[in-house]
Formats: C-alpha cells, structure tokens, sequence
C-alpha cells in the first residue's frame, strides 16, 4: 500500500504543479530530496546547457545534497558563494558574480497554491538573482513551503522561518526571543526585501522543482 501521506502529497503537487506552468514556470516533481538532485544534476544542467553555477543561501539545497555535488565540479565555473575562507569582502563579490551565471539555484520562504513564489531577504542577492541575470534559476521547494494565498505566505515567513533563520544564524534580534516578528529596526535584521514572483519571464526561465518531502524551512 502506498504511503498515504506521500500520496497525498503527490495530489497536491500535481495541482501546484499545474497552477505554476499557468504561469509560465517549467516544472518538476520529485519524489525526494535525492530525486530532485538528479534531476538537475542530469536533466536541467544537460538541457540549458550551462557552463556556469551558483546558488542563493538555501537549507535545501544543501539538504538535497547539491552543494556537495557542485562545488567541485570540474566542467562548470563554480561561483561558491559559501566558502567560509573568504572574507566578507570576498563573499560579497562572489554574490555581485552570481548573479551573471548560466544556472543560480535557491529555494523559496514559501510558494503559494495559485504558483506564486514568496521570498523575504536580508541582503537581496537570493532574490536579486531570481528577478534578474542568471539565465537560468531553479527553485527547490520542499512541499512544507506551500501556503495557501500570499497573506499565508507572508505570516509563514515572518512568524515562523525568519526567527528560526535568525536564531540560526546567531543574529541579535527581537524574534529570537520572541519567536515571533517584531518589526524591529535591530542592524541585525534579515528581513529587508520582499519578492513575489507571480509569472516566468521569460517562460520557463524560472524552474520549479517540487519536493515531496519536507525541507529546508
């Protein structure tokens, strides 16, 4: 008998999957975090033909087991942009150059059932990557990231996974405490740009892979 939770799911993600090519996003489902690995590894790579590879801060990614994958790939240009032996000086710049490779890859804070992708950022250069430059960006998306509407979407990010990041990351903000956002106007705070993402231009541009399995935050 099939697990009724993953079955479950896979009926889910076939509607979002749906809903997202309405939008003009390319789309993919994958039936774990393994699964979505070799569907780029050997589909999405293969099929842009991209000679060069970054990613935006992501759990997921990670996760999946992609970074351990790609960062030492010898037939790609590799901008690793999380090399903890460069300086933050240096990690800025490696950010400013990925945003001009073939493939960026990130996940998203939360995707909604009408196939739109939320996203809140510190810094911008996740986000900045998915608007514009890269020419191709794939988004890993564990089926926990799925909301129903953007004000969802928006309450998820801000209650839930922003102070989980900041507690992460060992920032000094009001959430950590709290466990939820305060607005504050701490130097330390990560939430600063929001995107929403609601059509691929140029179509298929932006690749969606659907995770059935929770991921990431």
């Amino acid at each position: 008998m099939d697990d009724p939770i993953k079955d479950y799911w896979r009926t889910r993600l076939k509607d979002l999957k749906e809903a997202l090519e309405a939008n003009n996003f390319e789309v993919f489902i994958a039936d774990n975090a393994g699964h979505a690995k070799t569907i780029l590894e050997n589909e999405i790579i293969s099929r842009t033909g991209a000679k060069s590879v970054s990613w935006g801060g992501s759990m997921t990614f990670i996760n999946s087991g992609l970074y351990e994958a790609l960062k030492d790939r010898k037939d790609l240009e590799v901008v690793d942009t999380y090399d903890k032996s460069l300086s933050d000086e240096q990690k800025m710049e490696k950010r400013r150059a990925a945003l001009l490779v073939d493939l960026f890859i990130m996940g998203t804070n939360a995707i909604t059932q009408e196939g739109e992708l939320v996203n809140l950022d510190m810094i911008g250069n996740r986000v900045g990557g998915l608007i514009f430059g890269p020419k191709n960006v794939v988004i890993l998306v564990g089926r926990n990231k799925i909301v129903p509407d953007l004000e969802a979407a928006m309450g998820r990010i801000k209650n839930y996974v922003a102070p989980i990041n900041t507690k992460r990351l060992g920032k000094k903000t009001p959430c950590v405490k709290t466990s939820y956002c305060e607005e504050c106007q701490s130097e330390e705070r990560i939430c600063n740009a929001w995107t929403i993402i609601q059509k691929s231009f140029p179509k298929k541009r932006v690749k969606v892979v659907l995770i059935n399995e929770d991921l990431g935050l």
